[in-house]
Order: structure tokens, then C-alpha cells, then sequence
């Protein structure tokens, strides 16, 4: 029966996964700046928005409201968050996970150098953008600030050897943004040949990133 909304659906798994739990007596809203993935016919308790949460308006203040690697992209989250804090209803749940790039290292294996340096390049891609790439590592100390009771901080970290799926998701986007990777001149072509070849490597290990979750309640 709760009003959730979902920011940045992506492909739409854990809309779905709402849409099941509330049920028919409840609603899902998920958003996106691009809804390409949920071009299916949804059931009638969710709505599909194209829309930037920073311009979203609701009639309803949301039970529980959901983001995972959504601030990290805008560098003005704190109005995303803001707007989000707006929707949720007074009791209600906001919980956020968003990553941090500064933990990421090489930890064996061969080609390290070049793993770092990629991971360097990441960093660089995030400031020059003007965007914190260890916005994960922050998340405690922004919700601190935050009209928030019941709070509760969850870190995993990443530690994978190649052909694991975060090593795998991470060599495909080394291939998808290697032109943004070069164009920071801290790698050449070969770092991502090198880091493409360690993260398929399954003796080779290393730190991807890290993301913190915090699951908070707004106060009544």
C-alpha cells in the first residue's frame, strides 16, 4: 500500500521489485532521463516518468523513496537531494547509495600500474566535470545535515578478482568511455588494453569502488 518512488529506474529491476511489494493497493513512480528501458507496458500501479527529479512534482508525498548511483552524476545533487527530502512524506524512508572512486586500487596482479593509473583517469574524469568522485565517502556527513532520524550506514567494498561481474562491468565501461578516459592525458591506450586484460585475469584482485548506502527516516 505505500506511494514509492524510484530515481534513475535504469532497466527497471528494483521498480518492478516495489511494484510487487506494495501491490495493487499501493504505487510506484520511477523516473529517468531516459526511459529506453522501460518501454513495456507497466501495470497500472506504476507510472513511468521522463523527467528530471529536480523538476518532479507529486499531488502525494512518498512513503519510501529510492536512488543508487543517481547523485554522483549531477553536480548540483544537493538540489536532487533536496527535492527528494520535499517528497518524502514525514516518517517516511529515503534511502540512497552512491559510490566512491577514491578507494579504488589494484591489489595483485599483472599490469597494476596501468589499473591505477585508469583509476586515476576516473577521478580526474569525475573533478573535471566538477563532480566529487568519493560522493559515497560523504553521504554520512551530508544526511547529518539532513532533517533525519533512525540512520543507518552500509559500505560494501568491491574487492574482485577478474571475470567477476564488477570486473567485467567495469572493463566494458573502461571500453564504452575510453575516449573520456584519454582525454584527462592520464592514460594512453594500452593502460586500457592492460586494465581491459587484468579485469578478465581471475588471479588478479583489486578495489573497483566502494558504495556506501545510508537508510534513513524523515522525522515526523
Amino acid at each position: 500500500g505505500w506511494h514509492c518512488l524510484e530515481v534513475g529506474a535504469g532497466a527497471g529491476s528494483i521498480m518492478r521489485w516495489m511494484a510487487e511489494i506494495v501491490g495493487e493497493s499501493g504505487e510506484v513512480v520511477a523516473v529517468d532521463l531516459n526511459t529506453r528501458f522501460l518501454k513495456e507496458t507497466q501495470p497500472a500501479h506504476v507510472k513511468v516518468l521522463e523527467t528530471d527529479i529536480r523538476d518532479l512534482t507529486s499531488e502525494l508525498a512518498f512513503d519510501l523513496i529510492h536512488a543508487r548511483y543517481v547523485l554522483i552524476h549531477i553536480q548540483d545533487f544537493q538540489t536532487a537531494l533536496s527535492k527528494m527530502m520535499a517528497l518524502l512524506k514525514p516518517g517516511g524512508w529515503l534511502v540512497v547509495e552512491e559510490p566512491d572512486f577514491i578507494a579504488a586500487r589494484a591489489i595483485v596482479g599483472e599490469h597494476s600500474e596501468s589499473v591505477d593509473r585508469i583509476n586515476g583517469a576516473i577521478v580526474k574524469m569525475y573533478l573535471d566535470r566538477g563532480i566529487d568522485p568519493a560522493l559515497g565517502a560523504k553521504l554520512p556527513a551530508i544526511f547529518q545535515q539532513l532533517e533525519l532520524q533512525s540512520v543507518t550506514i552500509e559500505t560494501d567494498v568491491s574487492l574482485s578478482n577478474g571475470g567477476s561481474g564488477v570486473a567485467t562491468v567495469m572493463k566494458l565501461s573502461a571500453r564504452q568511455l575510453a575516449e573520456k578516459y584519454l582525454a584527462t592525458g592520464e592514460i594512453n591506450q594500452q593502460d586500457i588494453e592492460h586494465y581491459c586484460s587484468f579485469a578478465e585475469d581471475p588471479t588478479a584482485w583489486a578495489v573497483y569502488y566502494t558504495t556506501v548506502g545510508i537508510i534513513a527516516q524523515k522525522k515526523l
